[in-house]
């Protein structure tokens, strides 16, 4: 099995979570195999744009996931964050989930005008989050060059909230 799938394979279902009729896509057992999160990181590498100045990363999975992708391409990254978690932020939204609502901050003197950003996170389902991030970096200035996700989860038509992105997703279901 290439390296890839296996790492894919990974990824468990869990039905009615968090919600009752959610099946949440968990990368947990993922993130625990070193050799799976490192093919994963190198593999969003190889579909970063090459004029990627930095990444995003959006709370909390993306974190991880970008994390791992900065050592792997030596690229800086941003934490997008739930409120209440930075000591200097430049901006604020709220977005609506497939589940509820929520809300991301931007940190203060970050990111710079007209820079090249690409929003990483683990699963696009609505497009919710990761509009809200695109809708934050441009706010101050940066330039969305991509959106990056391990899965896509195309019931939900979460590229719909992204037009005229380029998205990047590993797997769809």
């Amino acid at each position: 099995m290439p390296a890839l799938a296996r790492a894919l394979d990974l990824i468990r279902v869990v039905p009615d979570f968090p919600a009752p009729g959610v099946l949440f896509r968990d990368l947990t057992p993922l993130f625990a195999d070193g050799a799976a999160l490192r093919v994963v990181a190198e593999e969003l590498a190889a579909r970063l744009p090459s004029d990627t100045e930095v990444l995003a990363a959006v709370e909390a999975r993306g974190f991880i996931l970008a994390g791992a992708l900065s050592m792997v391409t030596g690229l800086g990254l941003v934490p997008v964050r739930k409120p209440g978690k930075l000591p200097m932020v430049a901006d604020r939204v709220d977005y609506a989930l497939e589940y509820g609502t929520a809300t991301l901050e931007l940190p203060a003197d970050v990111v710079r005008a007209g820079q090249r950003v690409v929003v990483v996170d683990d699963v696009l389902a609505t497009g919710g989050t990761a509009a809200a991030a695109c809708q934050l970096l441009e706010g101050a200035g940066a330039e969305v060059a991509a959106v990056e996700v391990v899965v896509e989860l195309t019931a939900l038509s979460g590229r719909d909230a992204l037009p005229g992105r380029e998205v990047h997703a590993l797997a769809a279901f």
